[in-house]
């Protein structure tokens, strides 16, 4: 089986599919699901390719449903000199898989369709239904993938109790790290606008970047929120100031500076607008300002009133059946599809390979680590839908 998976794991990393383009690999994953004999929905939107597919038993009609979802697109390689082996070209040393894709997230969509595969062939009189639900597009500004999928899927009624999201969570084990939640996303673009001119006549200009500096102090100081027992503390960081200037005698005549927030479900984003604003208007008089939500802050918590079972305790249990280990449930890292998920009202777990070398240089996974992943992802079936 070890060989199979990491067979269909190459197949898809030498798919080039930088965000959001999808290369061929949908393809792949659909024509497997097919011979498994589950319903494809496709929803191609764009640029960018979405499926939905699932199987149940016709003799049952089923009551849950179980979600894997994930990811086909990866990030940009980098330099490509840099690299040991050709991105995109899937080569193994000393049981390493390199290439982009590798963890996040190729190798783990290959163990999902392989821990269906052997569900499938083994209970063929389940009851419930195993889905799939799969973008091309969440490396990217996603606006036409999971986003508009999900909302999609709820208007036709559509059915989700348990998911499970593929995403790297892991850390130094398959499966010490799990989330069931992540902190919201605020981007912020704001562009000081001053007076150009000669540095040697400073007095007949307006610097933009000295502006800031008494701003970013300020800003930087501020303390937002404290962590909360399931999410991190809310983190500002700069990540871009640009002038477009070249020349080292010209004072600029405007400075444009990104910023992101990640929020936890003690803060507000009206309200972190609200504190950015009253601190530009301090210092600043002339700027543009313009502001994107990325996503919200998201829980999953089973319903203490609910009849279904604990997706976390499922999943912590799966993984100390097969690696012997007790998971922790670790909330940070960036924003994840799960935002989108959570309106359907599932219970949503994030688990996958090991995060070390995502969007690295060298992205890599560990052959064996496939393997644990998948039977990892086999017992959680198991749990939900037979148990």
């Amino acid at each position: 089986m070890l060989e199979q998976i990491i067979k269909l794991t190459k197949k898809l990393i030498r798919c080039p599919s930088i965000s959001p383009n999808d290369e061929g690999c949908q393809d792949i994953l659909i024509n497997f699901l097919k011979k498994l004999d589950f319903k494809i929905d496709t929803f191609n939107i764009k640029d960018t390719k979405n499926f939905w597919a699932y199987h149940f038993n016709n003799k049952n009609n089923f009551n849950k449903t179980l979600v894997f979802a994930g990811h086909t697109d990866v990030v940009p390689p980098g330099g490509i000199d840099k690299w040991k082996f050709n991105p995109f070209e899937a080569i193994i040393k000393n049981n390493i898989l390199y290439g982009r894709g590798s963890c996040d997230m190729k190798g783990a969509l290959a163990a999902m369709l392989f821990a269906a595969k052997k569900f499938i062939t083994k209970y063929n009189n389940y009851s419930g239904r195993l889905a799939f639900l799969i973008t091309s597009d969440e490396e990217g500004d996603g606006k036409n993938g999971m986003v508009q999928v999900i909302q999609k899927l709820i208007n036709k009624k559509e059915q989700f109790n348990f998911c499970i999201l593929g995403e790297p969570t892991s850390n130094k084990f398959i499966g010490d790290n799990i989330k069931n939640g992540r902190r919201g996303s605020l981007n912020i673009k704001l562009k000081i606008i001053g007076i150009q001119g000669h540095v040697a006549y400073h007095e007949l200009a307006t610097n933009p970047i000295h502006i800031i500096v008494p701003f970013l102090n300020e800003l930087l100081s501020i303390k937002w929120d404290h962590k909360t027992h399931f999410l991190p503390q809310t983190s500002m960081q700069i990540t871009n100031i640009n002038t477009s200037m070249k020349n080292s005698n010209i004072i600029p005549g405007e400075i444009t500076l990104l910023i992101n927030f990640r929020f936890n479900e003690n803060n507000c984003y009206k309200n972190i607008l609200k504190i950015f604003n009253n601190i530009i208007k301090k210092y600043i008089k002339n700027y543009e300002i313009t502001w994107q939500l990325s996503g919200l802050p998201f829980l999953s918590i089973k319903n203490s009133f609910s009849k279904e079972k604990n997706l976390l305790d499922v999943v912590k249990n799966s993984i100390n059946v097969i690696n012997r280990i007790n998971p922790t449930v670790v909330n940070n890292g960036g924003t994840s599809d799960g935002r989108f998920i959570i309106k359907t009202g599932a219970q949503i777990i994030e688990l996958g390979l090991l995060n070390s070398t995502i969007h690295k240089v060298n992205e890599c996974v560990n052959v064996h680590d496939l393997y644990k992943i998948y039977n990892i992802y086999y017992q959680i079936i198991k749990q939900i839908l037979i148990y």
